[in-house]
């Protein structure tokens, strides 16, 4: 049970990477964009950003249920960047139902705007600093000591920043190639791929700081990518994969770019996955809440099979069918027109 619990835990945290990051990096992508292209992305986000959330939603439920130990220590020591996270996903929303709905023309649109992409940016930005304190083991085993030391030391430090940076830049990056096939015009399509590059180029030299860095803090990612086969063939792949989805930006194959980077993220997320399992949060003090060690009751890990099971058959068709009427039919309507 306990197994196919994390199986839907890891698959929920992959699609909201996939959509909500997307979702994300559309607003870091009118920050370096500015003016063009700005139709074209809210008309691109639109019909899917809310429902998107729904695989935050199940894993926060996962995790709260299932994992409840590993909940606790999170929603405690690491309340400050979850809150700013919180604020981030309301502001984002609000800013862009706004702009986007709102039929009075005034000079509200621009500060609706400039909310929609500041939060936008930092809400991506402190998910990667929360990820980066769960692998760095700097989080206390009790709240005994300064308030510095419990809620601002276990997250505040330039590898858990530099996380942020990488995760940030990756929903940039998923963004940049899903826009180029929403593009209507050569202008815009030109703006987009060159974006798309910039952001590529920093991904990379970000996720390898993440381990140069790792390696100053005294966690050794090397290692353990080295000694994880799953890991290392999620590298390999992930890395192939660049000249591949190059290559259909270029040609505008904006379907197989959008399935090859999609690919990618998978096996970034799978190979972190891959190096973490089975723990779950490192502590400071040596100890780890894993999986096993962290999980609830079996009669309530029993129940929350149940509801997943439910759930899914619920939730996936319903996904197929909003992206089919929205996304699918929409752009074969336009193909036609």
């Amino acid at each position: 049970m306990t197994e196919f619990i994390i199986f839907v835990l890891g698959v929920a945290i992959l699609l909201y990477v996939l959509l909500a990051g997307a979702d994300f990096g559309a607003g870091i992508m009118e920050l370096v964009t500015g003016k063009k292209g700005i139709d074209t992305i809210s008309k691109a986000i639109a019909p899917v950003w809310e429902a998107n959330h729904v695989w935050l939603i199940l894993a926060v439920v996962i995790i709260f249920n299932g994992f409840p130990s590993v909940f606790t220590t999170l929603t405690i020591y690491l309340h400050i960047p979850l809150f700013i996270v919180l604020v981030g996903i309301i502001f984002r929303g609000t800013a862009f139902t706004f702009r986007y709905y709102d039929t009075v023309n005034g000079n509200y649109n621009k500060y609706y705007t400039l909310l929609f992409r500041i939060s936008s940016l930092f809400t991506p930005f402190f998910l990667g600093v929360i990820l980066g304190a769960i692998i760095l083991g700097r989080i206390p085993a009790n709240v005994n000591g300064t308030f510095y030391d419990v809620f601002i030391f276990p997250w505040l430090n330039l590898f858990t920043f530099t996380t942020g940076i990488f995760l940030t830049l990756l929903f940039g990056w998923l963004a940049s190639v899903y826009l180029i096939g929403e593009s209507s015009d050569h202008e815009t399509y030109q703006t987009f791929m060159k974006k798309s590059r910039l952001f590529l180029i920093m991904l990379v030299i970000s996720g390898l700081s993440i381990f140069l860095l790792a390696e100053l803090y005294g966690l050794s990612l090397f290692r353990k990518f080295a000694h994880s086969a799953l890991s290392i063939g999620c590298v390999v792949v992930a890395t192939a994969v660049i000249p591949l989805i190059w290559r259909n930006i270029k040609r505008r194959n904006s379907l197989q770019a959008r399935l090859l980077v999609g690919v990618q993220a998978a096996c970034i997320v799978t190979g972190w996955f891959a190096v973490q399992f089975p723990v779950m949060i490192f502590i400071a003090d040596g100890s780890q809440l894993t999986i096993w060690n962290s999980r609830a009751p079996e009669k309530t890990m029993f129940l929350l099979v149940i509801a997943l099971i439910i759930g899914i058959l619920l939730i996936f068709p319903a996904f197929a069918y909003l992206f089919k009427v929205f996304k699918f039919d929409s752009h074969n309507d336009e193909t036609i027109n």
